[in-house]
Order: C-alpha cells, then structure tokens, then sequence
C-alpha cells in the first residue's frame, strides 16, 4: 500500500555537519514570517548547549522557538494555522523517546498523524544513521533500525525529500 503524499511535508535528511539544518532553514525562510522552529535537543552537557546556542544565533528575528524533546506530535499539532514549521531533528527526538523508554512505534504515529493534519508548510530534519557500519550494540542497532523506518515513512509521505552531502541538496523525491 502507498502512502498517500502529504503535500506541505518536506524531509531533509543528511550526515551530521552535511547543512541539513541550514537548508531546512532556507526552506522555511523563504516563507512569509513568521516560523516556528520545533526544537527537540536536549542541552545535557556544554558542547551541546554550544551547538545550540550556535543555532539559536543564527537565526534571524522572525522565529518562534518551542522545545519538544519528547512531545513533536503535539507540538506540531500546536502550531498557528498556515505559520511554517521547523523540526529539528527526527533523530534527536528519536533517541529521546528511547532514553526515557516512550513506545516509539506509537509515538511515530503521531508524528505521521500530526504532519498529515497541519495546514502549514512542515520541513523535518533528520540524521541518517542507515550509511554507516552495523553498530556494535543492540541499543544503537535499535536506534538505527527506527531511524531507518521512521525516516523511510515520512519519505514516502513527503511531497520533497532532499539528502544533503557536503552542504549540497541533492533532490531526491
């Protein structure tokens, strides 16, 4: 069966460092302001606070932050009508719901649910973690093989999906 497109999704997908975050923003910048940019870091340490930081500083005025380490569906669902989205990053927000032991598969669902009902133009961010080597532990194996399901459903859903190397968006679907 062939999921139906959703046609204001958009999926950025990349390694790390390979400008994912920086196109997705270009993305929704060039929407009329404002945005909401969902955030779902968790700032446990100072070289993540930094990378955060770095983040939030680059932004121009126009953006609206809401942190949503674990709730995404219903920060999304939360939204003004019409106001674009940011989501950064699926896998973030992934690895969150396994640390705090959330059921995954229904916490999916409603990130599906939700990008299929909001009005606004959504772009998600995510890291894809499937390129690389079988990791050594179960934990991280889980980890990879969700990433690889949750990214491939909204893909199939998304009405664009871009895999960025080295900074250059490639156009994908």
């Amino acid at each position: 069966m062939q999921a139906t497109p959703i046609p204001h999704l958009t999926l950025v997908l990349g390694g790390a460092r390979s400008g994912k975050s920086r196109h997705a923003e270009a993305l929704v910048e060039a929407l009329p302001a404002p945005w909401t940019y969902i955030a779902t870091a968790q700032a446990y340490d100072d070289e993540m606070r930094a990378r955060i930081a770095e983040h939030r500083a680059r932004r121009p005025t126009g953006w609206e932050t809401v942190d949503a380490p674990l709730a995404l569906a219903e920060a999304i669902a939360a939204q003004p009508a019409g106001r674009p989205i940011l989501v950064d990053c699926l896998t973030l927000w992934l690895t969150n719901l396994i640390l705090a032991e959330q059921d995954t598969g229904a916490a999916c669902e409603a990130l599906i649910a939700a990008c299929e009902t909001v009005s606004a133009p959504l772009v998600l961010v995510g890291s894809e973690v499937g390129l690389g080597i079988v990791p050594e532990n179960a934990l991280a194996r889980r980890f990879r093989d969700e990433a690889g399901r949750l990214h491939q459903a909204l893909a199939a859903r998304a009405a664009g999906v871009v895999f960025m190397v080295a900074g250059l968006p490639m156009r994908v679907k």
